[in-house]
């Protein structure tokens, strides 16, 4: 008979409220040695509620957290990091001007006491972990100077440093490539080898099913489902996240066969980013673009809307050739663009959601005296919020308050009001939970049947087959293939990513 390991953390029956609602209600999940627990649920279901809670960030109103066999009321997260419980955040938390080994020795060496550091301990220390878990970074290199993908390596190391038996990572997968996620999860076997335990919160339920052996599922504060992850299928679990079925079949209206060209890229050639693009757009038309990560496929978006300009080739919109070389000669082409990285690039997140929504288009609003019509814009402001689903509690809300998916509303938002004939956008539901993206989509099949072109630049294969009417796979800066029709499906997408 197999014995049942016994969990290393418990939460049993935790309540957390916030100026009395509910962020949590009687919520309880047990993480066990060597095992890999899914925590999915959509922005505001109370993931990072409890993340908070077990980092002992956050105090529970009522429940308990056992961990070491010895049961309590709440933890401090001094406490919670002695218990050995780490947390990898989204941003990591890393010093980006200290090295990769400083910043890996760190946490071990406070936790030692430490007052006066040695390079040559700190330098060992990190090695030895690194050479445990077969990685490659260099030690020397400031973190700042790292890929994404090597800092949050960098990270896990450093909770390793300190002997962690519970590793939570917070949407770790949103800003790696396939590649970056692979070598990730290899890393993630090799934990659980070593018997910690791993709490994945993700909201890609492909990634969900593939590396974790456990799933708990909350909704609105409540822990609605939980069991094995072989019990469940990406449909079950974005049902329980948001309550309802949610379809990943091919959504679109048909193309009209007639439908005029909005946009034509006739040779496109950047040197080491692209070669020779040819691609269309028509009317109404949703083509998706994608690629490995340095296969080209966002030079080639930036191209278009002029952020990086081509070298050569011609960008034709309704038949009017453009020399597009810079941002200012894409929009005026009629060109909108969403930006892969849309809290540095999209956003201003000091400034309310009805500010940011305008933003760009208030020369559109002025009277024939030159001034602005403030009726026509907060008329304009109030249709967005409401068209696009906006979850605020009005339009003064600062956009930095906003979830992820909805601040790509707001986006969307800015980039509606200007009412471009031309839409691209890179990655547009990166890090947005399933009910969220699927709304999102939405809009974008409604702007396409009401005329507009968009173009989608992703590597979320499942968004690609429910939104697009084209795909073209970029490889090595060409376009290497085109899939059509019935063609668009999961497994011909993958297969033409791996040729």
């Amino acid at each position: 008979m197999k014995m049942v390991a016994q969990p290393v953390l418990e939460v049993h029956n935790v309540v957390k409220t916030y100026g009395g609602v509910h962020a949590l209600k009687k919520v309880s999940i047990s993480l066990i040695p060597g095992e890999v627990h899914c925590l999915a649920g959509e922005n505001g279901s109370g993931k990072s509620t409890l993340i908070k809670i077990i980092s002992g960030v956050e105090k529970p109103d009522s429940g308990t957290i056992t961990i070491g066999g010895k049961e309590r009321s709440q933890l401090t997260p001094n406490e919670a990091i002695r218990s050995g419980v780490q947390v990898i955040y989204q941003d990591f938390s890393l010093f980006p001007n200290l090295t990769a080994a400083e910043n890996i020795a760190m946490l071990s060496e406070l936790a030692d006491g430490r007052k006066l550091s040695s390079r040559k301990r700190i330098y060992a220390d990190a090695d030895q972990i690194v050479t445990e878990l077969g990685l490659k970074i260099d030690l020397g290199a400031d973190v700042g100077s790292l890929s994404v993908a090597d800092r949050q390596l960098v990270a896990i190391c450093r909770a390793l440093v300190g002997e962690a038996k519970v590793l939570i990572m917070d949407e770790p997968t949103t800003a790696l490539t396939h590649t970056e996620i692979d070598r990730l999860f290899t890393i993630v076997r090799r934990l659980q080898e070593r018997g910690v335990a791993v709490m994945f919160v993700s909201h890609k339920l492909d990634e969900v099913l593939q590396i974790s052996q456990h799933l708990t599922i909350l909704r609105n504060g409540e822990l609605v489902e939980t069991g094995p992850s072989s019990d469940y299928t990406r449909r079950s679990i974005a049902k329980a996240m948001t309550g309802r079925e949610v379809s990943e079949d091919r959504l679109l209206e048909p193309l009209d066969a007639n439908a005029p060209l909005l946009l034509e890229v006739k040779n496109l050639t950047r040197s080491g980013d692209f070669t020779n693009i040819d691609l269309s757009l028509r009317r109404g038309e949703i083509l998706g673009i994608t690629g490995l990560l340095g296969s080209g496929r966002s030079e080639i978006a930036e191209a278009i809307f002029g952020i990086r300009p081509a070298e050569s080739g011609e960008v034709i919109v309704a038949g009017q050739a453009h020399k597009i070389g810079s941002i200012r000669d894409a929009v005026k082409a009629g060109i909108g663009y969403v930006p892969e990285d849309r809290l540095t690039q999209g956003l201003f997140l000091d400034i309310s959601i009805a500010d940011n929504m305008v933003a760009s288009s208030l020369d559109s609003y002025r009277t024939r005296f030159g001034l602005l019509d403030r009726v026509r814009i907060r008329k304009s402001i109030a249709d967005l919020f409401k068209r696009l689903r906006i979850q605020a509690p009005n339009v003064t809300a600062f956009v930095r308050s906003l979830s992820g998916g909805n601040a790509q509303r707001v986006v969307l938002a800015k980039w509606l009001d200007r009412q471009p004939s031309i839409l691209v956008l890179n990655g547009p539901t990166v890090g947005v939970d399933i009910g969220s993206k699927e709304e999102i989509l939405a809009i974008l099949r409604e702007q396409a049947a009401a005329g507009m072109g968009i173009i989608i630049i992703s590597d979320d294969i499942p968004e690609l087959v429910s939104s697009c009417h084209r795909v073209l796979i970029v490889h090595e800066g060409r376009i290497a293939s085109e899939l059509v029709g019935d063609d668009i499906h999961t497994d011909e997408i993958s297969k033409r990513l791996a040729a």
